[in-house]
């Protein structure tokens, strides 16, 4: 088989089997949303059997046929060319997926709905009893899988690779000791000044039609195309792409607390926008699919945090959050500033500020490590967390639904993601910084309501690439040099000092 026609089968068959993955990112959406609550079982069958279909097309025989096929002309064609940077990832995914048995992929599926939809619930109940066989189930199933795909250095490795291809433990385990001892010293810092920054006023009566209506408006003026997304309210909030012109974000609103439904939602916005920058002639293959879960988590913590917190932001959205909210209307634009950028160690991840924010994520890298290294039982769970949290954050969480079920990662069996939050925190301000280098003070642009220009400079260096590149060669394209935590570190330090009068 001449090398075009196996380029051209290949393709096909992987846009083929991008429409049945749609399908089930569709019904996970709906599971997440507007399922009835006796629907549960019935989804995680059909998910499972999803997975069985998709698992047997990416291990089609004739994939190796067809790849096989091209592995003569390789040298022929730049690294970085569509033909060879699809033909990787293909190859990729095919060696990994193939060792795989279809019953373990089934079963996964099948116990990560399952155990989604126990979170859901059980964590209302402050149920850990009822959640821990689901939990317990899902390990002994992610272990597995990590000794079928194999590893170089540890189990955990092999999970990485599903999120962050290319990173691995050892790396992340010196990238957080730089982080935890740059964080603890920037708080202990914070906690000395005199500086104490009103909280309050992002407490009090803030009508979720209100909050809904301020956050399409300011979603939609960051470049989140509504046209080709929507917001629904959950009880976790998420991003998830359907495929071209759908991707969706739902959100979680407090009546009572400003902060979480509004920064919860920029957030995922964040991710949605990238998901929307993504080439839709390229869907269904790599060209036009994100590479990373930390390249993705780069996209939604700048517009969160580098972007959605910054003075200039506001100068140009609080006259109009005044509008929207009554309780507003009295506090000065610095009062409100310095409250969504207040520094407080706090028990919930999604609600923790910057400098406190890899510390969450710290302790949770250090769990899973444990639970794979087997040097931690699930059953002694809830003890080990709490203990990190006593000693990172100073904090002891008063229930199961604050400290070990808080999080959906675990339920549904995202083991190994976690870190990329911090790697999108360590991209994002990398990114960031270039970006500023190139188009001029953006607190200035944003002041004036622009941020087309920051957007499209994200498209051009990141979102049009989709998977050309592994994520560290990415960052490196974009910003002219591989990633680096002291950006991030530099701009914590310069962000509070000014904040904090440091």
């Amino acid at each position: 088989m001449r090398a075009a026609e196996a380029y051209r089968r290949l393709k096909e068959h992987s846009v083929r089997t991008a429409y049945f993955i749609s399908l089930g990112a569709l019904a996970s959406w709906d599971q997440r949303t507007m399922i009835p609550p006796k629907g549960h079982q019935h989804r995680a069958g059909q998910l499972a059997e999803l997975a069985r279909l998709v698992h047997r097309r990416r291990s089609d025989p004739r994939v190796q046929e067809w790849l096989q096929a091209l592995q003569d002309t390789e040298a022929e064609r730049p690294a970085d060319s569509d033909i060879s940077a699809n033909v990787r990832e293909w190859r990729r995914i095919y060696q990994r997926v193939t060792r795989v048995p279809e019953d373990l992929a089934v079963a996964l599926a099948q116990a990560e709905s399952e155990g989604e939809s126990a979170w859901e619930v059980m964590k209302a109940k402050n149920d850990w009893r009822g959640f821990k066989p689901f939990l317990k189930r899902l390990l002994v199933l992610k272990k597995e899988y990590a000794e079928a795909v194999g590893y170089q250095g540890e189990p955990y490795d092999a999970l990485l690779q599903d999120y962050e291809p290319g990173e691995n433990t050892a790396n992340l385990i010196t990238l957080f000791s730089r982080l935890r001892e740059a964080s603890t010293n920037l708080l202990e810092r914070i906690e000395d000044s005199p500086q104490r920054p009103r909280t309050d006023v992002l407490r009090g009566s803030f009508p979720l039609r209100e909050q809904r209506r301020f956050i399409r408006e300011t979603v939609a003026r960051l470049g989140y195309d509504l046209e080709a997304g929507r917001i629904d309210p959950t009880s976790h909030p998420f991003e998830l792409s359907v495929g071209p012109g759908d991707s969706r974000i739902a959100v979680r609103c407090q009546q009572e607390h400003f902060a979480p439904g509004f920064f919860g939602a920029v957030h995922e916005a964040g991710h949605a926008i990238y998901e929307q920058g993504l080439s839709a002639d390229d869907w269904g293959t790599p060209l036009g699919s994100a590479v990373s879960l930390g390249v993705h988590e780069s996209q939604s913590r700048l517009w969160e945090n580098v972007v959605g917190r910054s003075l200039g932001f506001w100068r140009f959205f609080f006259p109009r959050a005044q509008e929207h909210f009554e309780g507003l209307r009295g506090i000065t634009l610095n009062d409100f500033h310095a409250a969504v950028n207040a520094v407080r160690p706090s028990l919930i991840r999604v609600e923790a500020d910057e400098v406190t924010y890899n510390l969450h994520i710290l302790i949770r890298f250090e769990l899973e490590l444990a639970l794979f290294r087997g040097e931690l039982e699930v059953e002694d769970l809830p003890a080990a967390w709490n203990e990190k949290h006593r000693q990172y954050l100073g904090l002891t969480p008063r229930d199961y639904a604050q400290g070990v079920m808080q999080d959906v990662h675990w339920a549904a069996g995202q083991m190994g993601y976690f870190p990329t939050y911090t790697l999108g925190n360590v991209y994002a301000a990398q990114l960031a910084h270039k970006a500023a280098g190139e188009l001029g003070d953006l607190q200035d642009l944003f002041a004036k309501g622009e941020f087309a220009p920051l957007l499209l400079w994200l498209r051009e260096n990141v979102h049009r690439h989709g998977s050309r590149y592994l994520p560290k060669e990415l960052i490196a394209q974009a910003s002219g040099e591989p990633p680096n935590v002291r950006y991030l570190i530099d701009y914590l330090n310069d962000r509070f000092a000014t904040l904090y009068a440091l």
